[in-house]
């Protein structure tokens, strides 16, 4: 009889609880196949649409656990396991871990708005966060910078989206500004034209836009020229070393003094 109570048992419980027990496997099995199919689909979509792969594959991982997890409540449902309580636990969770993680979330933000709207890119030459240097990697929450001294810099995302960002490397060419002083003696007319000239002959300075050489100012101790040439911007250093070489060069070639800072000390004898 005791066998006989178990099996009776064991066969209500199967017919009571098999088809709620093998649809919730049902829906476990198929929820997560579908959530692979779909995050292959996702990045595939993006990948076409030349989405940056940090981006799809961040994207991608982001639907496949909420598909996951909407996948097992519905299983838990099927089962006759109240999932709302359920729910307002996960809920209430990642409030906390939300709380908890906040400065981590925000650089997550800013690193997805750095990867949408492209304000730099790998390889660029950008100043942000007080920090000057080439942009070597972007993460999901951190931007890797190197100086030019070779140092490299951990930036996290926030402080690059909250302030100024300045790219230099934006635009295929740059202007070079230099400001140039000659003394009050010498010819103003012929320093313009040696000016003008060391761009002229300088093969890295572009035509067009065409360089302008300005008087500027009448300082205190020389005449100032605002020197103005157009590069591209792979050649902006070496323009502005070339540049400031030649003038140097020249106004010394040409008897053109370069004034610099002076004191006059007068003494005086006490009888």
């Amino acid at each position: 009889m005791d066998w006989q109570q178990i099996l009776e048992k064991a066969k209500t419980v199967a017919l009571n609880y098999g088809p709620n027990v093998i649809g919730a496997v049902a829906i476990l099995v198929i929820g997560w196949i579908g959530a692979k199919i779909i995050r292959a689909i996702v990045r595939k979509v993006m990948v076409r649409a030349k989405v940056d792969p940090t981006l799809s594959g961040f994207a991608g991982n982001m639907i496949y656990m909420m598909l996951l997890a909407f996948v097992v409540i519905s299983a838990l449902d099927r089962l006759g396991v109240s999932t709302g309580s359920f729910v307002a636990i996960i809920g209430a969770a990642g409030l906390a871990i939300g709380f908890a993680l906040q400065g981590s979330l925000s650089n997550l933000a800013a690193g997805v708005m750095i990867i949408i709207f492209r304000p730099f890119r790998q390889g660029d030459f950008i100043e942000a966060a007080g920090t000057l240097g080439d942009v070597e990697e972007i993460q999901v929450f951190s931007t890797i910078m190197n100086t030019k001294d070779n140092k490299r810099i951990i930036v996290p995302n926030s402080k690059l989206m909250g302030g100024v960002i300045t790219n230099y490397s934006a635009n295929d060419t740059r202007r070079v500004d230099l400001v140039v002083g000659i003394g009050y003696g010498d010819d103003l007319k012929q320093a313009k034209e040696v000016l003008e000239q060391i761009l002229a002959e300088n093969p890295k300075v572009l035509k067009s836009p065409a360089p302008k050489v300005v008087v500027s100012a009448l300082a205190d101790s020389s005449v100032n020229f605002n020197v103005r040439p157009w590069c591209k911007t792979d050649d902006y250093w070496g323009v502005w070393s070339e540049v400031t070489e030649q003038v140097k060069l020249r106004f010394d070639a040409a008897g053109i003094s370069i004034p610099y800072p002076q004191q006059d000390v007068h003494m005086h004898q006490v009888a």
